[in-house]
């Protein structure tokens, strides 16, 4: 079952401010109305993204009910396991890592509750990659913008990505649509995200994140965006000004 690895990070990417802060929230992560109740609302659209990311870049079905089976998959910065978890779920031999122990702690009391078997880590991505293990499919969501050293996160990232793997990654958009929306409205108005978790000023544009991801040696492959519509909720589509996903791979 889920483990705990250590509780004293250190690493060039990770801030500790950040996963100090996001470390006070873990007893919240799975409460659908607490703190990460944006995080619950687009779950199911992330774990869509991934799934038909994955199934058409390994040449699966998405009809089965477990269309990530026999391929490994690693969640960097997991928080306390909300996409981990559906990695698992859909067949993947799952492994989450998060700069935070609270958050670890409470990630493998949720798997360990739900009968699923996940290797969780306090681990940074560096750490992680001296290992010399590599993953299918990495998973990093709303992470890039927390980063300290990007060059040294982004390089190890690659490492950690196998030849032939998909990395799906997504993060706030550098705009004044992003700004309206995350700060003055999630963080400040409807405090559907915690007061304080987003620096504005951190946020990469995708030609940004897209850049730094062909330096560490990947080939940028798709780009989505994550919007809003009053009619439909959040939606997967053009519209990359608040919040996107970027798709990336290893050749093999």
């Amino acid at each position: 079952m889920a483990t705990q690895a250590q509780t004293d990070i250190t690493a060039p990417s990770i801030n500790a401010g950040e996963a100090e802060f996001f470390g006070r929230l873990a007893a919240d992560w799975w409460n659908p109305n607490g703190s990460s109740a944006m995080l619950h609302r687009i779950t199911l659209l992330r774990s869509a993204l991934v799934r038909d990311t994955a199934a058409a870049h390994f040449g699966r079905g998405i009809g089965s009910r477990r269309p990530l089976v026999g391929l490994r998959a690693l969640d960097i910065g997991c928080g306390a396991g909300l996409m981990t978890e559906p990695l698992a779920r859909m067949g993947a031999v799952a492994t989450g890592i998060d700069a935070a122990p609270e958050n670890i702690a409470a990630a493998s009391a949720h798997a360990a509750a739900g009968g699923l078997s996940i290797d969780y880590r306090a681990v940074s991505v560096e750490a992680l990659a001296a290992t010399g293990g590599v993953y299918d499919i990495i998973t990093c969501f709303e992470v890039v913008e927390h980063v300290a050293d990007r060059d040294s996160f982004f390089a190890s990232l690659a490492m950690l990505l196998a030849p032939g793997g998909v990395a799906i990654l997504s993060t706030p958009n550098r705009t004044a649509a992003s700004w309206a929306v995350l700060i003055a409205g999630a963080e400040i108005i409807t405090r559907t995200i915690p007061r304080g978790a987003h620096d504005w000023q951190r946020f990469m544009t995708p030609p940004e994140l897209s850049e730094a991801l062909v330096n560490a040696g990947l080939s940028v492959t798709a780009t989505r965006g994550l919007g809003w519509s009053p009619a439909r909720g959040f939606v997967v589509g053009d519209d990359v000004a608040i919040n996107y996903f970027l798709v990336a791979s290893r050749a093999g």
